[in-house]
């Protein structure tokens, strides 16, 4: 693949959070955001184009692929060179929408270039190399790519994300008219996320959707005002969603949640709800019996509602966030241990009341943890890094952002865990070089974040380089990490991607 060739912009990404901001169009959906599933895409998404020539050296030696003509290949420039149609969406807009497209006789160069533009091989092979954002504006160049890209394939993984705002057209006459939600339906987008959203504007997408009543798995509201009949008739209306999102909503109560959660939800999220206290868990641990994952983060929450959960959930059940709950303490982990025996992903960051006795019961109990988060839990010391050490044997990822008692005997503890693979440090202001020295045996790491470590020198942290098969490492305002020793680092560490 060639590089980037110079001139071009960095693509309209926001880094490292999965958002992919499409520039505003007439119809209102332009600025729609698209937001991919995993952290490793999330920022493959955002990085600088590096996109070959329409032919990449594979293709090119290829004899069963109709190429009339090598001796002057096609860039992707000269081919993207037709200005879009005028009022074109970039997300939304069917094919047969906005102003007439570029048919392929129109394209520029040679008969023979011409028809390697439009052959739908080397189309099908060469879009994989495109960002979701550069797959939306190629989607306007004509319609023979725009019939390629809109291949529900090239949007696995994507959840469009729409505000308030997106959802209508203002007509001369000052009315609001529904968008055209036709183009989603097509690449067969199976979630969303809607921002700002009331009632009616959920049951104007439901009515407009063609795929809202069978066809959507995944849910998404953020600080929207659905209120307790708006969710019922949401999920009564939309059958096939099984993972529910409720971010920053509210207007709905706990009663709401009795009324209309439905069995079929096996994954749920919901943060920044006031209304959510002990008796959404109740409602949770009733009416879902084949949950199997739970994100929380609720304020009210308390210990008792940590014992709700069903001997069903306890088997199903394998992944439980609890982000921010203030109120739940050592007792609550007693409850949960006993309740979901079977989790393999764990987060407790920000309980501020878990301490080492409560890392304790989770070490002995969850043997199967294969993540767990203690990050912002300023009561957890070295000692419970010692129980995690002794019992977690099949723990991958381990994150303590902002555990201040966390020192140096704690990593000498971690470094006898040979299946840790991601190892989490940021702003552990009491790590300094001797700890790093524990972690330099650790074959298996992959990930590690030193981020706002201030004690960490340049010499303490030049010797991570023995960690040949590190591939990421974070240093983030570290007072240490100097421009010589990033140097030092892309001489040493050439694959790992070091963050500064």
């Amino acid at each position: 693949m060639s590089s980037p060739r110079n001139g071009d912009t960095k693509p309209p990404c926001l880094p490292r959070n999965g958002l992919v901001k499409i520039p505003t169009q007439p119809n209102g959906l332009g600025s729609a955001s698209i937001t991919k599933g995993t952290p490793a895409m999330k920022n493959r998404l955002c990085q600088p184009s590096s996109v070959p020539a329409i032919l990449s050296p594979a293709l090119a030696h290829r004899s069963d692929l109709p190429i009339p003509s090598l001796a002057s290949p096609l860039s992707l420039a000269a081919l993207a060179s037709v200005s879009s149609p005028p009022g074109a969406s970039l997300v939304g807009l069917n094919a047969s929408e906005g102003s007439e497209q570029p048919s392929p006789e129109r394209l520029p160069g040679s008969p023979s270039e011409r028809q390697l533009a439009v052959d739908e091989k080397i189309l099908n092979r060469l879009f994989w190399y495109f960002s979701a954002c550069e797959k939306c504006v190629l989607a306007q160049v004509c319609k023979a790519w725009r019939r390629v890209l809109y291949q529900p394939k090239f949007w696995v993984g994507l959840t469009p994300v729409l505000h308030t705002k997106e959802l209508y057209n203002i007509l001369p006459g000052g009315e609001k008219e529904f968008v055209s939600l036709q183009g989603f339906a097509v690449r067969g987008f199976d979630g969303f996320c809607l921002v700002g959203v009331s009632d009616l504007d959920i049951c104007e997408f439901i009515d407009n959707y063609p795929l809202s009543k069978k066809g959507v798995k995944s849910m998404s509201l953020k600080r929207s005002t659905i209120t307790d009949a708006g969710l019922e008739v949401m999920l009564e209306q939309m059958q096939g969603v099984v993972r529910l999102e409720l971010s920053g909503c509210n207007d709905f109560t706990e009663a709401g949640l009795w009324s209309s959660l439905n069995a079929r939800i096996t994954a749920l999220s919901v943060s920044d709800c006031i209304n959510v206290a002990d008796d959404a868990i109740a409602a949770i641990s009733q009416l879902l019996p084949n949950l199997t994952e739970l994100n929380l983060q609720a304020y009210h929450v308390t210990d008792t509602a940590l014992a709700y959960f069903t001997a069903k959930q306890g088997y199903t059940t394998h992944t439980l966030r609890l982000n921010s709950c203030w109120e739940i303490t050592n007792h609550g982990v007693v409850n949960m241990v006993h309740s979901l025996p079977n989790l393999s992903v764990l987060s407790l960051s920000g309980c501020s009341k878990v301490t080492d006795d409560g890392v304790e019961l989770v070490a002995e109990n969850l043997r199967k943890l294969r993540s767990l988060d203690l990050s912002w839990c300023p009561r957890i010391t070295d000692m419970a890094l010692e129980y995690i050490a002794c019992d977690l044997h099949k723990l991958e990822e381990l994150v303590l952002d902002r555990c201040v008692r966390i020192t140096d005997t704690g990593l000498s503890y971690l470094s006898t865990m040979s299946s840790l693979r991601s190892l989490y440090l940021r702003w552990c202001c009491q790590v300094q070089d001797f700890g790093l020295k524990h972690l330099l045996g650790m074959s298996s790491l992959r990930l590690l974040s030193l981020a706002g470590c201030p004690l960490l020198t340049t010499t303490g942290l030049s010797g991570l380089v023995q960690l040949q098969e590190l591939e990421e490492l974070e240093l983030t305002n570290c007072p240490g990490a100097t421009p010589e020793l990033f140097k030092y680092f892309s001489q040493h560490l050439p694959c790992c991607m070091v963050i500064e």
